[in-house]
């Protein structure tokens, strides 16, 4: 199979992508998503699926959407990003209307399949992709399959409990680890650090105008990188909190590695060294087995339109 097509769905954006048969994104587009209306959403990527098709010959569109997938990776149950959809098919009637075959993924299970295939797994048979940007997202690759479940939606572990009867989650659950480890996590930690030691903070509190409330997550990344004691402390927070869940994903899964991707891990070895320590430090039986290996996914925010125009070749 020649060029295909991916397609990352989004809650501001639809990016697609021409892509060839060993990763190269060769010509993109991108509209805004229309939000909470499933046919404007369908009309966008639509749009961009033809403006793409008429640059290239091409075979297959691969769709990656954050929401829950079926196990035929044809209808959408759920997707939060657009609260329209419920059952929606959308791979046929997207294929229905680009006259191509089309497959519908997860954009965390897109993500970590481009990144086995062309990225920082593309060396390993067994690992797992951790998404960490607004919450956390998941992508298992067992033997270099895709683990999706048996009704498609499996991979989702950042709603696994780590804390009972913890923060409140937005999926209704309490405690979930994408409250503990995630970008939401990190800036909700900085703000509450920098509000009660304000003369720890002064980096922080300055880029933020002054005020807890003002700071952001990109804040955090640049005042720790200026050494803001608070923002350290939130990164080690948070990078404490993703060793943890990694060392739980272990004794189920035990992955020769995980790739670490997501807003969260521009910030490299900040969130990166704490996650690696309590790693390492909570894994069972660590003093005798071998360590997986903890890495920055190499596509960036790539990976999920790569990965899914590779899935489409799978069709």
């Amino acid at each position: 199979m020649g060029h295909t097509i991916g397609v990352d769905i989004g809650g501001t954006k639809v990016a697609g992508g021409v892509v060839d048969e060993s990763g190269r994104i060769l010509a993109r587009a991108r509209v805004e998503t229309p939000a909470k209306d499933a046919q404007a959403a369908e009309d966008a990527i639509v749009a961009v699926v033809k403006q793409l098709r008429g640059e290239f010959d091409i075979d297959a569109v691969g769709l990656g959407i954050a929401g829950f997938v079926d196990e035929a990776r044809a209808r959408v149950y759920f997707s939060p990003n657009l609260p329209d959809w419920h059952n929606e098919p959308v791979r046929d009637d997207v294929s229905r209307r680009v006259g191509l075959p089309v497959v519908v993924e997860n954009d965390a299970n897109a993500a970590a399949w481009g990144e086995n295939r062309f990225g920082a797994g593309r060396d390993e048979t067994d690992l797992v992709c951790v998404t960490v940007g607004t919450g956390i997202g998941g992508g298992i690759i067992i033997e270099d399959r895709l683990c999706r479940g048996r009704f498609g939606i499996g991979g989702e572990i950042g709603h696994m409990q780590v804390v009972a009867n913890g923060r409140l989650c937005g999926c209704g659950q309490r405690g979930c680890w994408e409250q503990y480890a995630s970008g939401n996590a990190l800036v909700r930690d900085a703000r509450e650090r920098a509000a009660e030691s304000r003369s720890e903070a002064t980096v922080l509190l300055r880029m933020g105008d002054g005020t807890p409330e003002m700071i952001t997550g990109r804040h955090v990344t640049e005042a720790a990188r200026l050494g803001d004691e608070v923002a350290l402390t939130a990164f080690a927070t948070v990078g404490r909190w993703l060793g943890q869940g990694m060392a739980d994903l272990v004794a189920v899964l035990d992955p020769g590695c995980f790739i670490i991707g997501g807003g969260v891990s521009e910030a490299g070895e900040l969130v990166l060294a704490p996650a690696r320590e309590a790693f390492e430090s909570l894994l069972t039986g660590r003093e005798v087995r071998p360590v997986a290996q903890v890495v920055l996914a190499e596509l960036g925010n790539d990976a999920g339109l790569v990965g899914a125009a590779d899935l489409a070749r799978l069709i």
